[in-house]
């Protein structure tokens, strides 16, 4: 498990970035497959979600899943009768309720948390391209601020994620960017001849224009194998038919 020396330095928060050591899982998912959505053993991925419920606190509820899409669609969950929606589709939920770990999925996109020391109100957000794309960054803290968070008041951690030297892209990949700003032509690099986009960077500049200062990224690849996390990229490139899920969680005590 990795954390954020920001967000760990805030009181009653508990977080986490897990990798896929430590758990029950075997073959193409060994171990800690924590992805509903995979082809893994139910009992397996019921099992690694609950190592990792402990490991965030003992006397913390079932963690809280979405099924995500690749979309800006959040999910507030403003009280305890809002746990038993089974996995919303959405790619981004926000709380301040406690005891509640909240969780995203991540195998090569970009995991994001979110925490106001102040209200203590926390966020989760998957961000693929997509939803990165459609602003799910802006469109979770403008919502959080709606409900009297501050901008100086919000931390945000990036989590692992492909880097950019493994992230190939295509010409119409760039040109969708390119159209909707030409500023974005800084987010590509080209070398050999090929187009690599780099994700952690867009990501951190939609976080900056959100008006978000106090931002820790941990720079860690999801694609380099010697970092033992699931790849989606890597697991096509092994020719495998499905991969697994790291999970990226924060829960307020």
């Amino acid at each position: 498990m990795f954390k954020s020396k920001k967000l760990s330095k805030i009181k009653n928060i508990q977080h986490g970035f897990f990798n896929k050591i430590g758990g029950k899982s075997s073959g193409i998912y060994k171990s800690l497959n924590c992805g509903p959505g995979s082809k893994d053993k139910k009992n397996n991925i019921e099992k690694n979600l609950e190592i990792v419920r402990k490991k965030i606190g003992n006397n913390s509820k079932k963690i809280f899943l979405l099924h995500q899409i690749h979309s800006n669609k959040i999910i507030y969950l403003n009280n305890r009768k809002s746990l038993n929606r089974i996995r919303p589709k959405a790619d981004a939920v926000i709380t301040d309720q406690t005891k509640i770990p909240i969780g995203i999925l991540t195998a090569d996109c970009v995991p994001i948390l979110l925490c106001d020391k102040k209200r203590k109100m926390i966020a989760a957000i998957h961000a693929g391209w997509k939803g990165a794309y459609k602003d799910i960054l802006d469109k979770v803290i403008k919502f959080m601020i709606n409900k009297g968070c501050k901008h100086s008041d919000i931390t945000a951690a990036i989590g692992p994620s492909i880097s950019v030297k493994n992230y190939e892209v295509k010409y119409d990949f760039q040109e969708k960017f390119l159209k909707k700003s030409k500023l974005n032509q800084k987010f590509f690099k080209k070398k050999n001849s090929k187009i690599y986009f780099n994700l952690i960077k867009y990501v951190y500049s939609k976080l900056k224009n959100s008006k978000i200062k106090n931002i820790e990224s941990l720079n860690i690849d999801t694609y380099d194998n010697k970092n033992n996390f699931f790849s989606a990229r890597r697991s096509i490139r092994l020719n495998q038919n499905d991969y697994g899920r790291n999970i990226s969680i924060i829960m307020i005590k």
